[in-house]
């Protein structure tokens, strides 16, 4: 066997069948076993290599590899080491509680390879000694002879040496819907995957026909093997928010490791103090620095978001995903079944002495037939046309009932309903013709009843015609209907007002070209008379055919998508589509649906000749990427993302994957596509709907934003708490507030709190705005001056009860008592002023607006008022009950808080000093004329 690398490609299709023989040294009836046997052991088994899945233990482990969380393992076990057992045991459960709830929703472990693997048939008919067997599928090697046949999956990747009306289902490869047709003949060797006819490829399905192909690549060398490795060393990105917490934990963890060393040595040098004493004081100071609620309260707004989600037909596989669909700037679409109806239709009909338009889309038989203008007739005049009820008369009009009549008997297709929906039994372009036939009022049954078959040729792609030969009113009839260049070729008149005339060629050819450019799929149909008792010859069939016209067919574009897309614009999110169709036929679509930049469509072998740099220039300004190869689509995603954008890439097929699982959310879809498309993806659409996309960016945006509010309220908390144990270490004073007070505090209070604000509405602009940039800070200047703020005038008003309670008279287990409880009352007071940002809180909607909110307040002070009250409490956390007295300042306190942010807020709003807040609402008409 003539020797080569073996991961070196070889374009098998372009190679005759004579040369591939050649080439892997076998012949017509096959090799034999002990050659079979010497190739297995070189190739490897035909299965695809399987990656280790990460054990239960390991990621549970992983939980804990986080520095914040680090910082309390080891100060529990150093409060262990100095006999202080409830406060080390507190701390080690708060750590357990976090890590449990990363561990259970990280969910399932990665099985897209395992999908992969499904799709290699498990059994193969082999030619194996010139005798036919059936052999496992994994001992198949390249030089075998494998034969196929409908209902077949095709085992290995395989050059057709023999072929009989062979069409296959490329779509898990290719992302064309419609099945392929199939020869022996070798094709260009830059031929697109979609367009290697002279190739069956591993895991794709035989719809009709038999062959016999020669095995030229197996396992990880096929087409699905080569995707199967790009899976496995595509590295999944962090996402946006997931990496600016692990920046912030990092830091905060240098901040308050420095900070606690630094008050506890100034403690024990300057004050005098023991070290002991220090060591549990920085414990406190790092147990209050760390916001312990804040990962639940983040996971908790996802997992909302998810249920929300869901509620539109999105289906969240990864929690992060929701959060990142927030910061979407490019959605990487496919065509077929996503932006269209994946429902071929007939939308015009050229005839000599005019053009018909038809209305309705889909398979649904409802609609009309109106002649357009002499000049092309837009959408907008033909839509009147139909309002106006100026049906054609098929009386009136006999060329186009022969055409329709002839549509619906060189045909295959029926038209059915079930449970009111109409779908169609065959090739989905034929069912077009019998759907147009019925918005004409003719039914295919009764066409069919009518006028008897006599002879049929099938659709053979080395003939691009199909003809049958029928009885219509009284005489033999052949008709036919193929590719309209090739009909051309096959005609020399052309019906014209109920006569044959000479057909003119160039005018016709002007006509698909047309049409063509409307992003129509163009079909022609034509007759001839035949004598009675004649068979269906090609010679005869060939030559002098009389051409009845022309059909445009398009598979429209879902009215949703329409909208979802003018949506996305608005919000600064750039559609692009990458699509396996045609360039034309892409490009016109896109232009329907509203993209941006619709004047050119680059192909697959246009992104193999650029460069990375080329690539990422040229992708800013191509919304139409036609006849994609998988990693076509990956280096698209790269390019994208090597520019800064979050993308979002959506895909129904095996050859998705690769770029499924590099673009920051993978988008499958739930009624077409793979397992292995779901299973690499974040999101599963359940309705393959663009517009549900859309949707789901919405809810993401919502989600981020209502984290981002939860965040600053919670941050706070943290700053007042960690300000007041550092001003008494500072100081050499007593702590007003424990570090066991301040974990109750954390882990109860603000989490019940914080977690109203996840359920916020979202606000009335949330979708004008501009993507946020991926690099952008999670607090911005603003957000963390209120975090500031607040936090100095709740440390003051904590500080001013603890210190007033000793000055009278107090026990220091009151006055900490009193400091606890003015710090949950502030925190109630500013969970009020964070339902909005910059807008006014004092006001009804701001007060009593959201029922999650005060069922919280209600849940917070019940709890707070047994943790002040009851004995086995008092003991647990060394509190004491408070008087009316103490209630009424605490009150008072916290409604100065509250008016103290309420006017901060008017004057940010009064001096236009919170422009960076709100500058994304103005922004993305800017952001799109840019």
């Amino acid at each position: 066997m003539t020797d080569r690398p073996k991961n070196e490609p070889v374009d098998w299709h372009a190679l005759s069948t004579d040369e591939a023989l050649e080439r892997l040294e076998s012949h017509a009836d096959g090799i034999g076993s002990t050659e079979a046997k010497c190739r297995l052991d070189e190739y490897g088994p035909n299965q695809l290599e399987q990656a280790a899945a990460r054990p239960w233990w390991k990621r549970l482990l992983d939980q804990f590899n986080n520095i914040l969380m680090l910082i309390l393992i080891v100060a529990a076990v150093a409060s262990q080491f100095l006999g202080h057992s409830l406060d080390a045991a507190v701390i080690l459960a708060v750590v357990v509680i976090i890590a449990l709830i990363g561990f259970f929703q990280e969910g399932k472990a990665e099985r897209a390879l395992d999908s992969i693997r499904t799709m290699l048939s498990p059994k193969a008919t082999v030619l194996r000694d010139g005798k036919r067997a059936t052999l496992d599928a994994k001992a198949l090697v390249p030089g075998d002879i494998v034969l196929i046949e409908s209902g077949a999956r095709v085992p290995a990747d395989l050059r057709l040496i023999k072929s009989q009306r062979l069409r296959t289902q490329e779509a898990p490869l290719t992302g064309e819907s419609e099945p392929v047709e199939k020869s022996t003949d070798a094709v260009d060797k830059d031929a697109a995957l979609a367009e290697r006819s002279a190739m069956a490829h591993a895991g794709t399905l035989v719809v009709q026909g038999n062959a016999r192909g020669l095995v030229v690549e197996t396992g990880g060398s096929t087409q699905i093997g080569r995707i199967s490795e790009m899976l496995q060393g595509v590295e999944k990105l962090k996402t946006p928010l997931l990496a600016q917490l692990d920046r912030a934990g990092n830091v905060l963890a240098a901040f308050i490791v420095g900070l606690a060393t630094f008050s506890a040595a100034f403690g024990i040098f300057v004050h005098g103090k023991a070290a002991s004493e220090m060591f549990m004081a920085a414990v406190a100071l790092a147990v209050a620095a760390i916001p312990q609620g804040l990962p639940a309260i983040v996971t908790i707004g996802l997992a909302i978001g998810v249920q929300a989600m869901a509620h539109r037909n999105a289906i969240i596989r990864r929690l992060p995903a929701v959060e990142t669909l927030g910061s979407i700037s490019t959605i990487f679409t496919d065509k077929t079944g996503t932006l269209t109806r994946n429902e071929m239709t007939a939308r015009a009909i050229r005839l000599e002495a005019r053009e018909v338009r038809l209305s309705g889309v889909g398979f649904s038989p409802e609609g009309s037939l109106h002649e357009a203008c002499e000049e092309a007739e837009g959408e907008a005049e033909h839509e009147a046309r139909e309002e106006k009820g100026d049906a054609l008369d098929l009386a009136e009009y006999p060329d186009l009932e022969r055409l329709l009549v002839a549509g619906v008997l060189c045909n295959e297709a029926e038209l059915s309903r079930e449970d009111d929906h109409w779908h169609i039994e065959g090739d989905p372009t034929e069912g077009a013709l019998v759907v147009a036939a019925a918005k004409a009022g003719l039914e295919a049954s009764t066409l069919r009843d009518s006028h008897r078959c006599l002879d049929t040729l099938p659709f053979e792609s080395e003939y691009r015609y199909m003809a049958t030969l029928h009885e219509v009113d009284g005489e033999t009839r052949v008709l036919v209907k193929g590719a309209p260049d090739r009909l051309l070729e096959m005609c020399d008149r052309v019906r014209r007002n109920g006569e044959e005339v000479a057909l003119d060629t160039e005018a016709w050819e002007a006509h698909i070209k047309e049409l063509s450019a409307r992003g129509l799929r163009v079909l022609a149909i034509a007759e001839k008379s035949a004598g009675k008792g004649q068979q269906l010859d090609r010679d005869d069939v060939e030559q002098g055919l009389v051409l009845l016209g022309m059909t445009g067919l398009l598979d429209p574009p879902r009215e949703a998508a329409i909208e979802a897309v003018k949506q996305c614009l608005d919000a600064g999110i750039r559609p692009v589509m990458i699509t396996g169709d045609h360039p034309e036929t892409a490009r016109a679509i896109a232009e329907k649906l509203g993209f941006s930049h619709t004047e050119k469509a680059l192909t697959g072998r246009d992104i193999e000749d650029m460069s990375d740099e080329e690539l990422q220039a040229c992708v800013r300004d191509v919304d139409v990427f036609a006849r994609a190869a998988p990693e076509h689509k990956l280096r698209l995603v790269k390019a994208m993302q090597a520019q800064g954008g979050i993308c979002a890439m959506t895909g129904d097929g095996v050859n998705d994957g690769p770029a499924l699982k590099r673009a920051d959310v993978g988008v499958a879809m739930g009624i077409q596509g793979t397992e292995a498309a779901k299973e690499a993806a974040e999101m599963v659409l359940a309705d393959d709907n663009f517009a549900t996309i859309e949707k789901a960016i919405e809810e993401g945006r919502k989600v981020y934003d209502n984290i981002r509010k939860t965040i600053t309220f919670l941050l706070p908390t943290n700053g007042a708490e960690s300000l007041a144990v550092l001003l008494a270490m500072l100081g050499g004073m007593t702590l007003p507030i424990t570090g066991l007070q301040i974990l109750w505090v954390n882990m109860v209070t603000a989490v019940t709190l914080g977690m109203a604000l996840v359920f916020e509405s979202p606000e009335a602009d949330l979708m004008q705005r501009k993507p946020r940039a991926p690099d952008a800070p999670l607090l911005n200047l603003f957000m963390l001056w209120r975090v500031i703020f607040v936090s100095v005038v709740l440390v003051a008003a904590v500080s001013g009860i603890f210190f007033w309670i000793l000055d009278q008279g107090g026990s220091l287990e009151l006055a900490r008592a009193g400091a606890v409880n003015m710090l949950v009352m502030g925190e109630i007071a500013y969970l009020l002023n964070s339902r909005f940002l910059v807008g006014r809180s004092l006001s009804r909607l701001g007060l009593f607006g959201s029922r999650p909110v005060l069922i919280a307040i209600g849940l917070v002070v019940l709890i707070q008022l047994a943790w002040t009250y009851l004995p086995f409490t008092q003991a647990l956390f060394e509190a004491e009950g408070l008087g009316l007295l103490h209630w009424g300042l605490i009150l008072g306190a916290g409604l100065g808080l509250f008016l103290a942010v309420e006017l901060e807020k008017w004057l940010l709003r009064r001096f236009h000093l919170v422009a960076d807040e709100r500058a994304a609402s103005n922004a993305s008409a800017e952001h799109q004329q840019a």
